[in-house]
C-alpha cells in the first residue's frame, strides 16, 4: 500500500531519537537552619548516544549536584529534588531502591574524582571489579576475573593478571584512577558520568586518562557526562559544553560554539582567566571580580549581574537560555554585541568615556 500525503500537503518531518539521557528543569535544595539553599535551580540538558558532554564552572556552580542527582546519589533527607530527569524514556526520580540497584553500576556508572576514597581500601582491585560484575550479571567467579583483568587491560594497566590481585595503596594515582574506571565499565554502562576525574593527577597522567577517555568512547559506545572546573579537559574530549553559574546553566553549544564565539561574559571570564590552549599569551590573565553569591541569597535577576561589568538596567530580570540551532545564552546583552565580543568591550568603553566627559 503506497503511502498516502497528509492534508495538509506536507510530509510529517522525520522523528528525532530520543536521547539517551533528558534533564528538565531539575531542582535541587536542601533545607538548612539558615534558609532554603538552591544547589540546582532549574537545569535542562540532553546527552545523546556516544556523546561526551562536558559541564564547567566554579566550585559551587551545581555541576557536581546535578550530575549526583541523575546518578540517583543524593541521600540527604534535608535534599529536595524536583524537575524531570529519563534515562532511556524512563523516569528515574522516585525510583526504587531496586530500581536504582538495577541500573546504578550496570546502566549509569560513576567515575569520582578521589579513587581512593571510592575504592575499599581492604579489598583487592579485582575483588571489588568482581563483586561488581557479579551483581549485575548470573556468572560465575571464575569468569568475573576473567573479566575483570580484560578490563583491567582494556584501560592500559601493564600486567593486569598480577595487579588485579594488588590493594589500592599499591597502585600509584593514575592506575588507581584506571582501575576504579575499569570497574565503572566493566558492565559496560550506556552513560559514564565523570566527576573532575584528572584533577588530582599530574599532567602526565591527566592526558593519558583523557586519551583513554576518549577511546573508551570509540571502543565502548558510552556516552560520557565530564564535570570538570578545567577549560583544557573539556577542550580536548567533549563534543558539546555546558558552563554552570550559581546553579543555572548560563551557555551551552558544541565545543566550537563555546570555544570560538561564547557569548555570555561569564563564559568570557572563564576564558580570560586561563591561559591560551596554545600556549601563547597575548594579554596578562585576569580574574573575575567579586564571588560567587550565597545560594541561600541569589540575586532576583541574572545571578552574574554584580560581578559583570557589561550589566545594565535590564540585568534585574532573570534571563533565560535563547538563541539558535543549539547555542544557547542566557544574557540580555544586546545581540549585535554578544556575537562580537570587541564591540562589547568598546561600548563599555565608550560608556566609560562619557561618564568621565560629565
Amino acid at each position: 500500500m503506497p503511502f498516502s500525503t497528509p492534508a495538509s500537503g506536507k510530509m510529517p518531518e522525520p522523528l528525532l531519537p530520543e536521547p539517551l539521557l533528558d534533564v528538565r528543569d531539575l531542582r535541587v535544595s536542601f533545607r538548612t537552619e539558615q534558609g532554603l539553599v538552591r544547589a540546582v535551580d532549574g537545569v535542562s540538558f540532553t546527552v545523546g548516544h556516544g556523546e561526551i558532554v562536558g559541564m564547567v564552572g566554579e566550585s559551587g556552580s551545581g555541576k557536581t549536584m546535578s550530575l549526583l542527582s541523575v546518578a540517583g546519589l543524593i541521600n540527604d533527607p534535608n535534599a529536595v529534588i524536583e524537575g524531570s530527569i529519563r534515562f532511556k524514556g524512563q523516569e528515574l526520580l522516585g525510583l526504587s531502591r531496586k530500581g536504582w540497584r538495577h541500573i546504578r553500576g550496570n546502566e549509569i556508572a560513576v567515575i569520582f574524582q578521589d579513587p581512593m576514597t571510592a575504592l575499599t581500601p581492604v579489598y583487592t582491585i579485582g575483588w571489588q571489579i568482581i563483586e561488581q560484575i557479579r551483581v549485575h550479571n548470573n556468572i560465575s567467579r571464575r569468569a568475573a576475573r576473567t573479566r575483570a583483568i580484560e578490563m583491567l587491560e582494556a584501560v592500559g594497566i601493564p600486567h593486569p593478571h598480577v595487579q588485579v590481585d594488588r590493594y589500592p595503596h599499591q597502585l600509584s594515582g593514575g592506575m588507581r584512577q584506571r582501575a576504579f574506571i575499569a570497574m565503572a565499565l566493566s558492565c559496560n554502562p550506556a552513560l559514564l558520568i565523570a566527576d573532575e576525574p584528572t584533577t588530582a593527577l599530574d599532567v602526565t597522567v591527566q592526558a593519558q586518562i583523557l586519551e583513554l577517555i576518549r577511546k573508551l568512547r570509540q571502543d565502548f559506545g558510552s556516552s560520557i557526562v565530564m564535570v570538570t572546573h578545567d577549560m583544557g579537559v573539556v577542550a580536548e574530549v567533549a563534543d558539546r559544553v555546558m558552563v554552570m553559574y550559581a546553579g543555572r546553566i548560563v551557555e551551552k553549544g558544541t565545543k566550537r560554539d563555546i570555544f570560538k564565539a561564547a557569548e555570555h561574559p561569564y563564559s568570557w571570564g572563564l576564558f580570560d582567566s586561563i591561559p591560551p590552549l596554545d600556549g601563547v599569551r597575548p594579554h596578562r590573565l585576569k580574574s573575575i571580580p567579586g564571588s560567587p553569591p550565597s545560594l541561600l541569597d541569589l540575586p532576583k535577576g541574572c545571578a552574574f549581574a554584580p560581578r559583570c561589568r557589561y550589566r545594565f538596567d535590564k540585568c534585574a530580570e532573570r534571563p533565560f537560555l535563547t538563541g539558535e540551532e543549539g547555542h544557547l545564552a542566557a544574557c540580555f546583552l544586546p545581540d549585535a554585541q554578544r556575537h562580537n565580543r570587541a564591540l562589547a568591550d568598546a561600548a563599555l568603553a565608550d560608556a566609560a568615556m562619557t561618564g568621565i566627559a560629565r
